[in-house]
């Protein structure tokens, strides 16, 4: 288990992460649906996250959500590597009512995200924005490439749901031992 600390102007944030956890979580960022959301993450991906984030909500909840991102990516990142004995690649479609999105990641240390959601607006007070935001601080700091793309919906609340649950169900599939792969990767390193 990993935990990071990180104070700036904006924001402070405790966190704690363990990969081979149970998913069980403990989430206070004072953002009522990104908690939801950072909950969902957790108990679908099985890791068990504790964060507290105390930050410039005054202003907006951009800086809580992207902070929040890069402490977790950073986490992550200490957890996974070096990578070993692990599928590295998964992949998961979740569907939430109307609402279907799809999350392929792999595990490469070389982090890039694509995020095609057609949404706009917010879901209560939350800005439907600050989810790429929050995905962009994720694999930016972890070292993971992940793709996320809307397959059809119309329920704002039901496609950022999903995504989350589709980033965390394909994130557990990557993160399954498989002893016989041992460093996976022609490379021999990643």
């Amino acid at each position: 288990m990993e935990k990071i600390e990180r104070v700036t102007k904006e924001t402070k944030i405790s966190c704690t992460l363990d990969i081979n956890g149970t998913g069980k979580s403990s989430i206070e960022t004072g953002i009522g649906f990104f908690d939801h959301m950072l909950e969902a993450l957790s108990k679908h991906s099985g890791i068990d996250i504790e964060i507290n984030c105390n930050g410039d909500l005054h202003v907006d909840d951009h800086h809580s959500v992207e902070d929040c991102g890069i402490v977790i990516g950073q986490l992550l990142k200490k957890e996974i590597f070096p990578i070993q004995n692990v599928e590295r690649y998964g992949n998961a479609t979740v569907v939430m009512d109307e609402a279907s999105v799809t999350c392929a990641l792999d595990l490469s240390n070389r982090p890039f995200l694509v995020y095609e959601m057609d949404i706009f607006g917010k879901v209560g007070s939350f800005d439907v924005e600050l989810a790429e935001e929050f995905f962009h601080a994720v694999v930016m700091n972890s070292g993971i490439t992940a793709h996320i793309i809307q397959d059809r919906g119309r329920n704002k609340h039901h496609i950022i749901e999903a995504a989350f649950k589709a980033f965390a169900v394909a994130l557990r599939r990557a993160l399954v031992t498989n002893e016989k792969l041992g460093i996976p990767s022609t490379k021999g390193v990643l």
